[in-house]
């Protein structure tokens, strides 16, 4: 009679820490920098856009791979559309700054 739990050298995978990761510290302060207004500016809606752009591209990325992950599917819905908020507010607010965000992010096609 065989394991209930199946074949414990499937269950064996080679974990990749660049997979598990999402956007490292160094990424996040290059992004910051790259969309900052002011020199201390972390939290304008060019950087949060910027920020939830590369979450976005990352998870993005691991659905690729992990087609079955439902849940993981929601926490992304939930960034894009958090994402479309700023967007619909800086394009309401200032429609060059809006244009700019998207051309640098390549958001349109």
């Amino acid at each position: 009679m065989t394991a209930k739990w199946g074949n414990p050298a499937k269950a064996e995978k080679t974990i990749n820490k660049e997979t598990l990761m999402a956007v490292t510290k160094e990424q996040k302060a290059e992004i910051v920098k790259k969309f900052q207004s002011a020199d201390l500016d972390t939290g304008s809606s060019e950087v949060q856009i910027a920020l939830l752009t590369a979450r976005i591209n990352d998870l993005t990325g691991h659905f690729a791979t992990n087609k079955k992950d439902h849940h993981g599917r929601r926490g992304l819905v939930t960034l894009v559309n958090q994402r479309r908020k700023l967007l619909d507010y800086l394009h309401r607010k200032d429609v060059k700054r809006y244009q700019a965000v998207i051309k640098a992010l390549e958001i349109r096609k």
